[in-house]
């Protein structure tokens, strides 16, 4: 009878990156002093989140969600439109990436460490990361550096576009964006047709206003639509919008930046071939992190970015410029979805439009405010623009502005380019509180004459 063969030895798990980073910098100081001194140089209160912690899907109540974040004392940061302040975790995880890429250095960014580990198998997780997080391929996503770096790219890039070709966008679309198809008819001969949101903007005006465009331009081809807008914060039927021009043969770009991880949806709900973000806004990543999305089936109808021929020209990588970029934040992504996960999308659009709501109805009586968006919640979430009556120059806005800021620690911002004139941007955040929203509504009922 034949001995038994030998059952195989155990396969050793897989060293981690981080492991095969301490490895490869044999002789450098130990990382988790390193790490616990800079999670207190961003002023965490609390001890240093290893990079084990758990974040479960659905375990952060909303009420729980301000002590995730350390903020600056002291003022009411209600202008979180520009970027997403990291929550503690995130804002740990990036600082640890950032010791351990400085000091492996090229030996992570070349990927010659064992087993394949470094910078193109963690991009890959990154993507992958973002894909989980708005429902598709992690072969339709690429990391970009930022939601205009996406969004510019997609626009400068569109393949279908001839002479005379019209190309639409509205005043309530975001700067970068609005330059990005006026250079289609300085650089590519194409018919730049601009127009205004109506207001006010209910669904049913809104979609009139896009019907009439299209009709207006019959040799339409693309179309740019902004989801939420960063000026108003209006919220578009994204959805009926992109199939209203699809009838017509036109394609659509979409600007998600204030709606992914913000609004509870996935990306194949907006019915969109072509979509840019910022991952640094409502997905709060580290910032210099955006992304682009492009269908499967189009991704050749997207040109490549400056002859990427290093790049396989069918993946959607081609499509975004090469250049040296941070790996650190784009390391946090994964850390980041966690965390929004760890949320919900659900309950955070139903959070962040009640902080909204709460200082919205609180300045409800006063005739010298208006508000920029329709009193309906499908059309806006968290940002809000208004105006004061007299508000009617880029100077009285700013004016307003400061007043805010100086005499009541409540920092908004105002915006241009509304058609109709300037208007202030409120937007809470994550780590708002309802203390915050209820120190703006005091600071308006103080200053809302102030042109009247």
């Amino acid at each position: 009878m034949s001995p038994a063969p030998t059952p195989p030895a155990p396969t050793p798990p897989a060293p981690s990156r981080r492991q095969l980073l301490k490895s490869a910098a044999i002789g450098g100081p130990a990382l988790l002093a390193s790490s616990q001194a800079a999670a207190q140089a961003i002023g965490a209160s609390i001890p240093p989140a290893t990079p084990e912690t758990p974040l479960k899907p659905n375990s952060i109540p909303v009420s729980d969600l301000p002590k995730h974040f350390d903020v600056e004392p002291g003022y009411h940061n209600l202008e979180a439109g520009y970027w997403s302040m990291m929550p503690r975790i995130v804002a740990q995880a990036y600082a640890r990436h950032t010791l351990d890429v400085n000091r492996a250095n090229a030996i992570y960014a070349r990927n010659v460490l064992p087993g394949g580990a470094g910078w193109t198998q963690d991009a890959r997780a990154a993507s992958a990361a973002i894909a989980r997080q708005v429902g598709c391929g992690p072969d339709e996503i690429a990391v970009t550096r930022s939601g205009s770096d996406a969004l510019q790219m997609l626009i400068a890039n569109y393949k279908g576009l001839k002479p005379g070709d019209g190309v639409i966008h509205c005043d309530l679309d975001y700067d970068s964006t609005i330059c990005a198809m006026e250079w289609l008819g300085t650089h590519k001969q194409a018919n730049v047709v601009r127009f205004a949101m109506p207001e006010p903007a209910t669904t049913a005006n809104i979609l009139a206003a896009y019907d009439d465009v299209l009709k207006r331009t019959p040799k339409a081809k693309l179309l740019l639509v902004t989801q939420v807008s960063n000026r108003t914060g209006l919220v578009t039927p994204v959805r009926e919008i992109v199939a209203m021009a699809r009838a017509r043969g036109v394609d659509t770009i979409v600007d998600a930046a204030h709606g992914i991880a913000l609004l509870d949806y996935q990306i194949d709900d907006l019915g969109a071939d072509f979509v840019g973000w910022s991952v640094h806004k409502w997905t709060s990543a580290p910032l210099g992190t955006g992304a682009m999305y492009i269908r499967r089936s189009r991704i050749a109808d997207i040109d490549i970015a400056f002859e990427n021929s290093h790049i396989d020209p069918a993946s959607i990588n081609a499509r975004v410029p090469a250049g040296t970029v941070n790996f650190p934040a784009v390391l946090a992504i994964p850390t980041a979805v966690d965390f929004h996960f760890a949320v919900g999308a659900a309950a955070k659009e139903k959070h962040m439009r009640a902080l909204r709501n709460r200082w919205v109805d609180q300045v409800r009586d006063l005739r010298n405010v208006e508000i920029m968006v329709p009193d309906d919640p499908a059309r806006y979430a968290t940002i809000t623009g208004f105006r004061l009556k007299g508000m009617d120059t880029d100077a009285k806005a700013q004016a307003v502005q400061k007043a805010l800021f100086e005499k009541h620690r409540v920092l908004t911002i105002w915006r241009a380019g509304v058609a109709k004139g300037p208007v202030i941007r409120v937007t809470p955040g994550f780590y708002s509180t309802p203390e915050d929203m209820d120190a703006l509504a005091r600071a308006l009922r103080a200053e809302h004459a102030m042109f009247a």
